[in-house]
């Protein structure tokens, strides 16, 4: 159902690198970006992922998690340690549980387990010459975010376009970076599912806001969308009846993934092993599983 497209430092999947926390930014309450650093400069020259990608990350007598990279880049400005051009790795992540909490003990200098990374990444070489739509529902933009860097990188596309939003405006993601985001050429539009005081933009589901894009040219639209599933089968919905070919539209899906090999079976959606074939499908790929509630 997808092609596994993956660039680890090992050839052994289950070998873990050891990282460091060269920094934290908090995002908004209960989530938080973790820089994380490899302690062995080999790898930290080594290592490579393509955006939508993930790692599986470990905390000793806690377990496992798989949290995908939101970017990769130099020492991150605002909070890593000064180490040259020391390669970080962005996570960015949700206190939910008992590794998740077990993360949020580490202080900056603590260690943890990395291996990966796994998975199928985001079509970015796609979007050469196209109008990229970038559509993203709550946590589900920290996996656009590394595609969104590549293309304003890149920038190879017409027009760059991300759709965003979140319950509340307090919770939507990176706003410190929308300026920026802005000032390199992307359209940007954020909605709310309530209204909150001082809050002057969009208040409603983010398939309206796709439902509102003008202009748009069905024929050379680029869609890719990440976030809960519910939100992702109105947003194929919308694509869908705006004109755009189902061979144009890529989903990231997320089921709880243990191994990130494929062989436990915990991340199975239809016959497709998200960790191996996943998480991210080109749409007519994954449609009769996304569109079954439930399943």
């Amino acid at each position: 159902m997808g092609s596994l497209q993956r660039a680890a430092v090992s050839d052994d999947p289950w070998r873990s690198q050891t990282v460091r926390v060269a920094g934290k930014t908090v995002e908004c309450p209960g989530i938080t970006t973790y820089h994380l650093r490899p302690v062995d400069p080999q790898v930290a020259r080594d290592y490579s992922f393509r955006p939508g990608q993930f790692n599986m990350l470990y905390v000793p007598g806690a377990g496992e998690i798989a949290i995908g990279v939101s970017r990769s880049l130099p020492p991150a400005v605002t909070c890593a340690p000064p180490e040259g051009d020391a390669m970080t790795l962005d996570h960015t992540i949700r206190l939910a549980g008992r590794v998740t909490g077990a993360l949020a003990r580490i202080g900056v200098g603590g260690t943890l387990g990395l291996r990966g990374p796994f998975g199928t990444p985001w079509p970015v070489e796609l979007c050469s010459d196209q109008d990229v739509v970038l559509v993203a529902g709550g946590t589900g933009l920290a996996s656009l975010r590394a595609a969104l860097y590549q293309l304003l990188d890149n920038h190879c596309w017409r027009r760059l376009i991300l759709l965003y939003g979140s319950r509340t405006p307090e919770v939507l993601l990176y706003q410190r970076e929308y300026s920026l985001w802005i000032e390199r050429g992307l359209q940007l539009e954020t909605t709310v599912d309530r209204d909150h005081e001082g809050w002057t933009g969009n208040i409603g589901v983010v398939p309206q806001l796709l439902d509102r894009l003008m202009p748009l040219e069905p024929q050379r639209t680029i869609l890719m969308c990440c976030g809960p599933e519910v939100m992702m089968r109105y947003v194929m919905r919308s694509a869908r009846a705006r004109g755009i070919a189902k061979e144009r539209l890529f989903v990231s899906t997320e089921r709880h993934m243990q191994c990130a090999v494929g062989l436990c079976g915990h991340c199975q959606l239809g016959p497709a092993f998200l960790c191996r074939e996943g998480p991210t499908f080109r749409y007519d790929m994954i449609e009769p599983y996304l569109t079954v509630e439930g399943l």
